[in-house]
C-alpha cells in the first residue's frame, strides 16, 4: 500500500470501519487522505469508509453507523477535523457511498440511538489514541531527537499529539524543539519513577514511543 517515492502511506482512507463498529486507523490523524478523487479534496478533508457496497450488505448496520461517529469524533477531537460531514458525491462524481448511508449523512451524520460518544464496550479505535493506555501505532523508524537542521515531521507531530493527549503541555506543530525535547525527558523521568523504566536522553526511540501509547497515564 505504501509509495515511498510519492510519499503514500497505507491504504487511501484515514480510518475504515466494519459493520461490528469496529474503527481501524489507515493513514490516521493528520495524513493526506488518497480516497476523496482528486487532489484538492484530499487536502481539505479527511476520508474514512464504511464497509457497504452494492451488494451484499447494503444497509448500513446500527453498530457501524457508531462505528463511523466514533471515527468523526476521533478526528475532530484528535485531529483537528472541522464540523462538516459530507459524502464521497458532495465532491465528485460517483455514487458512493450508496444511497441508505448517504441519508444518514444528510441527515448529519447521528449517532444511533442519540446520545454522545458510547461509554465502554465495543467499537473504538483500533491502533488510534486516546488519553489512557492503548496499542501505540508502529514505530516510524526514526528516533525524534533534537538535531540541525531541526527535525520536523508527521512523525514528531504524532508523538506530539499524543502527549498533548496525556496532559503535557506542549505545542503541536512537528518541530522537535527544546520544548519537545524537555517534555520528553520529563516524561522519560516520570515514567521510569511510576515502574516503566525510561532511559532519559530527550530522545524519542523505540521504547519512548510506545510508552507514550501504551503506558497508563499516571
Amino acid at each position: 500500500m505504501a509509495n515511498l517515492s510519492e510519499g503514500w502511506i497505507d491504504v487511501a482512507y484515514n480510518a475504515i470501519i466494519c459493520p461490528h463498529s469496529y474503527v481501524f486507523e489507515g493513514r490516521g490523524l493528520h495524513h493526506e487522505t488518497g480516497a476523496n478523487g482528486n487532489q484538492p479534496l484530499n487536502r481539505a478533508h479527511y476520508g474514512i469508509c464504511g464497509m457497504v457496497g452494492s451488494s451484499g450488505l447494503t444497509q448500513p448496520t446500527d453498530a457501524l453507523l457508531g462505528g463511523l461517529r466514533d471515527a468523526i469524533e476521533w478526528l475532530q477531537q484528535e485531529g483537528g477535523a472541522g464540523p462538516e460531514i459530507k459524502g464521497h458525491r458532495d465532491g465528485y462524481a460517483t455514487d458512493c457511498p450508496g444511497d441508505p448511508l448517504y441519508a444518514w449523512v444528510q441527515a448529519g451524520a447521528p449517532r444511533p440511538g442519540g446520545g454522545g460518544a458510547r461509554p465502554g464496550g465495543g467499537g473504538g479505535v483500533v491502533g488510534g489514541g486516546g488519553s489512557g493506555s492503548s496499542s501505540a501505532p508502529p514505530w516510524p523508524g526514526e528516533d525524534l531527537s533534537l538535531r540541525d537542521p531541526m527535525l520536523h515531521d508527521d512523525n514528531v507531530r504524532r508523538w506530539q499529539q499524543r502527549m498533548a493527549d496525556r496532559g503535557w503541555s506542549i505545542t503541536v506543530d512537528g518541530w522537535y524543539g527544546q520544548q519537545s525535547r524537555s517534555v520528553c525527558e520529563q516524561f522519560q523521568q516520570d515514567s521510569t519513577a511510576h515502574g516503566w523504566p525510561l532511559v532519559v536522553d530527550g530522545v524519542v526511540g523505540p521504547a519512548t514511543w510506545r510508552a507514550s501509547w501504551e503506558r497508563p497515564v499516571s
